[in-house]
């Protein structure tokens, strides 16, 4: 095996070996896969493979940045952009002084919840919509409360826009915990604010005060500034992007963010370090990708009849440059060489704006389901994607790291409340069974005065049973979170972040490795199999495939 090669697979009948080299600073090697089936792993770093892809027909794999490629550090990223808000409220939107002095908890809020505005309320629901878990601000409303106000209806409610706000993206969980601060400050001094302002019209500010953040660019000056502050280093991502190029698969990378900012942030993810430790800014990350779309305004980007103008950019000079559907345009007098016609001599392109159908063009793209695309935001990335194009996805769910592993550690208590949980319906069984009994007539007074008895006792100890289940489930959910429990939860249902990716995220299992037929690099036309471990695959974050498939297997 030649360890001078980026890729080198073995070829004998008793193990397959993929090996990648990092050529970036790293001193050990990226081991994708070993023989007998690799070594021990965190099971957080498993990956679970809900639906079968044949990577064989894909010939193109893309990426989202922020938050994909890009892991941003909640502790320092989520406050900066809170704080920025705060900001904004206070010296744009005439907000009181004292908010300067509020602090954020990044731990607290969670994606998958939903903002009531117009009541203040924060909610958590299961996969039928059902309200599970509420908080007026920060006070947790009683079951009753949460029956009256959201159980007392005829007609469903939606729990959709304008009345309601989702918590879907990682970048909206200072926004959720800066209305719940708000909520309070108004209920606790109503005398602070004008009658007209309710909870409807905090919100409405509160987003305003975000958009002006990545307006003037406040947030992004700050993480250009300080990269390895606010993003995590992951030294899987030029190995992976280099094993799947080698195994002769486009690339490319579509981004909302502008150029001058994807540079910063693929320069810290890509390039190599310096003597003195500082990093270069340079176009050497260029050489992974074939296209790079910057400004790519997802998920209006998916229409092909959108009519956004392609503009191709001069990386040294961030210039735009008109394009004919991303063929070159001669420049009106210039009869020199321009820079739009040497970029199509460099082996990465990159844009500004256009939409998929410039993409399908740009790397000659037959079929739609010759496409997998990788993001983090459910909406933006994923199911437009998904249902516009029949793109294949891959949906990041970092969140689920941690949620496996705890899900692993508590098996024991898991089975413990199955096994209360059977208790209880055993006891109403009976109960029922009881009642049944106690309404035929032929029943002597005796008998019927016993069955009474044995009735007032199981329902005795009914109750017994469910306040112990009642509790023993919320410690285990708190285990998971000390407000909302488990991410993909809501008692025993499904929550309603887990409904949402039905079809990307099927029953967690403890499977260490995924196995995906690809063509053999050495021999195009043969068959191979090869194991890629998810500790190599992306350190940082858990990988869900999805896709749609006449047969749809599920492994």
């Amino acid at each position: 095996m030649e360890e001078t090669h980026g890729t080198v697979v073995s070829n004998n009948n008793s193990s397959r070996h993929l090996r990648m080299d990092f050529s970036h600073g790293s001193q050990e090697p990226c081991i994708w896969s070993s023989p007998e089936g690799g070594h021990v792993m965190d099971i957080g770093k498993h990956i679970f493979c809900n639906r079968s892809l044949n990577m064989k027909n894909i010939v193109a794999v893309g990426f989202d940045m922020d938050y994909t490629l890009a892991q941003y550090k909640p502790e320092t990223f989520e406050s900066l952009a809170y704080e920025g808000t705060i900001r904004k409220l206070v010296y744009d939107l005439g907000y009181p002084r004292e908010l300067l002095n509020w602090s954020f908890d990044w731990k607290y809020m969670v994606r998958g919840l939903v903002l009531d505005k117009k009541r203040g309320n924060i909610l958590k629901m299961d996969r039928h919509k059902y309200v599970k878990v509420a908080y007026h601000g920060f006070k947790e409303l009683s079951k009753e409360e949460k029956v009256c106000t959201y159980g007392n209806t005829l007609i469903r409610d939606a729990f959709d826009e304008p009345d309601y706000a989702l918590i879907d993206t990682l970048f909206s969980l200072a926004e959720a915990y800066l209305f719940a601060q708000l909520v309070d400050l108004r209920d606790n001094n109503p005398g602070n604010f004008p009658d007209s302002t309710d909870y409807a019209s905090m919100y409405k500010d509160v987003r305003a005060a975000v958009d002006l953040c990545h307006r003037d660019g406040t947030l992004k000056q700050m993480v250009a500034k300080d990269p390895k502050r606010y993003i995590n280093e992951d030294p899987s991502i030029v190995p992976m992007l280099k094993m799947l190029r080698d195994s002769g698969r486009s690339t490319f990378l579509v981004t909302n963010s502008f150029w001058d900012y994807t540079n910063i942030v693929m320069n810290f993810l890509c390039t190599s370090r310096t003597v003195d430790g500082t990093r270069k800014c340079n176009f050497d990350w260029l050489q992974h990708f074939d296209v790079v779309i910057t400004g790519s305004a997802k998920p209006g980007f998916f229409h092909d009849d959108s009519r956004a103008n392609l503009f191709e950019v001069e990386p040294k000079s961030g210039m735009l440059i008109n394009t004919d559907n991303g063929s070159p345009m001669p420049q009106v007098g210039d009869i020199s060489p321009s820079s739009s016609l040497k970029a199509r001599n460099e082996s990465c392109r990159v844009f500004q704006g256009g939409n998929v159908g410039h993409l399908h063009k740009l790397l000659s793209i037959e079929s739609s389901s010759q496409v997998l695309y990788v993001g983090d935001h459910i909406y933006g990335d994923i199911l437009r994607s998904k249902k516009v194009l029949g793109w294949r996805t891959m949906l990041v769910v970092p969140e689920l790291e941690r949620e496996v592993e705890l899900l692993w550690k508590l098996r024991d208590t898991r089975k413990q409340l199955r096994l209360l949980r059977n208790q209880r319906d055993l006891i109403e069984d009976k109960i029922h069974h009881l009642k049944w009994s106690l309404k035929f007539d032929d029943i002597s007074p005796r008998e019927k005065q016993k069955l009474s008895s044995e009735l007032d006792a199981l329902e005795s100890q009914r109750e017994q049973v469910r306040l112990s289940h009642q509790e023993a489930q919320r410690e285990n959910h708190q285990k998971f979170h000390k407000v909302w429990g488990q991410l993909m939860k809501t008692g025993y249902q499904n929550s309603r972040f887990a409904h949402q990716k039905r079809g990307i995220i099927g029953p967690i299992l403890p499977i260490p490795v995924v196995i995906l037929e690809i063509p053999r690099p050495e021999n195009q036309n043969g068959k191979g199999l090869i194991e890629f471990h998810s500790k190599d695959w992306a350190r940082f974050f858990t990988f869900y495939l999805y896709h749609y498939t006449q047969r749809r297997t599920t492994h």
